[in-house]
């Protein structure tokens, strides 16, 4: 059975929210009391999606590889809630899949200023209210990715792998500040994200039917669970949704 969790007082940050994993937790974290922060570059998006939600609900633009526009979002979500006690870094590119032979280099690069720059940036912005008040947690999501290879996705292995680095530095640095930095492997979800690799057609996961990718609703259960007494244990790695004991943990039916 499902715990209940109360996160009323609590206001959460959340990259890449106009769509999927990231507006799925946003809806999810307000039902349970949260104040919540939707940054994503959709500005009319964000903006209709927090209306939506209500007053506990805003929306900001915010490119993440932009250290200045995440400082700033830090700012306006700290002047409207009066701190961020949860960061949930979502925002990531896979696009374009491409082969190394045949990707774009400055497409390359930008995927490295968004997946790995960008989860630094917002991290690095929310640090200083954290650590004030010894209390904060980062939850960074991640991938299989991050600890296997996939032909077509040298960015998103090398950008995830990173992500999964600097998840396990930042929780030896900042756990005895009060500060708890953890990743989330989700497996594959059904998001916008999951068509483009199918229409890549490039390795096992692009053959995979639309049937065995989980809801987005699924992994916004997941991040909430990862606020509880009951995740701590898992600081500084990766927790993975893809194993039966994983999603029992969450409440969710094993596979």
């Amino acid at each position: 059975m499902t715990q209940t969790i109360n996160l009323s007082g609590r206001t959460a940050l959340i990259t890449g929210a106009s769509r999927g994993i990231g507006e799925a937790t946003a809806r999810h974290f307000a039902s349970l009391g949260a104040n919540v922060v939707l940054a994503a570059r959709s500005t009319d998006t964000v903006a209709t999606i927090a209306d939506d939600i209500g007053a506990n609900a805003l929306g900001l633009t915010c490119d993440v590889s932009d250290w200045g526009q995440a400082s700033n979002t830090v700012e306006r979500a700290t002047e409207a809630f009066g701190g961020v006690d949860i960061l949930v870094n979502n925002a990531g590119l896979i696009d374009p899949i491409a082969r190394i032979e045949d990707a774009d280099p400055f497409a390359w690069g930008k995927v490295v200023d968004v997946n790995v720059k960008g989860a630094f940036h917002m991290l690095r912005a929310v640090l200083p209210g954290m650590i004030s008040g010894r209390s904060g947690l980062v939850v960074n999501i991640s991938s299989g990715a991050a600890t296997s290879t996939l032909e077509g996705w040298s960015h998103y292995c090398a950008t995830k792998a990173a992500l999964f680095s600097l998840t396990g530095t930042a929780q030896k640095e900042l756990g005895p500040k009060g500060v708890n930095v953890i990743g989330l492997s989700p497996g594959t979800v059904a998001t916008d994200m999951q068509r483009s690799i199918k229409a890549s057609g490039i390795n096992p996961v692009s053959q995979l039917d639309w049937e065995r990718h989980i809801p987005a609703d699924w992994v916004a259960q997941a991040i909430a669970w990862l606020t509880t007494d009951a995740a701590r244990k898992y600081d500084g790695t990766d927790f993975s949704l893809k194993t039966d004991a994983g999603r029992l943990a969450v409440g969710l039916p094993a596979d």
